[in-house]
């Protein structure tokens, strides 16, 4: 059983709406990239912690096995 990016992005999108959202997956391994300026004055795990807040139903479902995270604020995006 797994999830889909697309069903990743609209999870995230719910909770970040202003952010620019990119998902790739594998429907094992995914890699999410978050701008919004939500994260300002966050450190890098607090950062991780709020993604994985908003994901938690599907990491706990075993939908969702392996997640890498990059969250930015809007001036620190590559």
């Amino acid at each position: 059983m797994s999830i889909s990016n697309e069903n990743i992005h609209q999870l995230l999108i719910k909770e970040l709406p202003e952010a620019k959202i990119e998902v790739d997956g594998d429907g094992y391994k995914y890699s999410v990239s978050i701008v919004d300026d939500q994260f300002e004055g966050l450190s890098t795990l607090k950062r991780h912690q709020r993604v994985y807040k908003i994901l938690d139903q599907v990491i706990v479902s075993g939908e969702l096995h392996a997640l890498t995270i990059k969250a930015y604020t809007i001036s620190e995006s590559p």
